[in-house]
């Protein structure tokens, strides 16, 4: 069984180690701009901000997977979501999370939490997944839940 830290992602041209958050409680999320969950934003960067200071981190990765919500480049998006709703925590590259193109790092999430009926696929936009400060994934949630719903258990967490 392996952990979130022993995975990379694109960050503004650059590689970045997972394992740079280690001992952080962390919440994965696939995100889109032009989405119907893209209000999320709001409360994503809300959860950060209270939980920041005690070791919790928000990563987005942006996804155009679902219905093409997510057209814009790496520039576009992050133009978006800090106009729009003043995001802070880090935004990753563009990536599958189905399919073939899908990156390792959510063929792990997908495999550490199965959703509703035991699915591994990610449905949808603002798929959710909290992990421990030890890099394992504890719980996966569904778009349609609000951020702010997950604040016990990240307190419990941290």
């Amino acid at each position: 069984m392996g952990a979130v830290y022993d995975y990379s992602a694109a960050l503004g041209g650059e590689s970045k180690a997972l394992g740079d958050f280690a001992g952080k409680v962390l919440l994965i999320v696939n995100t889109a701009s032009e989405c119907g969950f893209t209000p999320q934003l709001k409360g994503l960067e809300e959860l950060y901000r209270k939980y920041g200071p005690q070791g919790f981190m928000v990563l987005g990765f942006p996804c155009n997977q679902f219905g093409a919500q997510e057209p814009g480049d790496y520039n576009e998006i992050m133009q978006f979501c800090s106009i729009n709703y003043d995001v802070t925590f880090p935004i990753f590259e563009k990536i599958e999370v189905n399919g073939l193109k899908m990156t390792p790092l959510y063929a792990f999430l997908k495999n550490e939490a199965k959703g509703f009926l035991g699915t591994r696929r990610i449905k949808w936009n603002f798929t959710k997944f909290l992990v421990d400060r030890n890099g394992a994934v504890v719980a996966r949630f569904a778009p349609m839940t609000p951020p702010e719903r997950l604040s016990e258990k990240i307190q419990k967490l941290l």
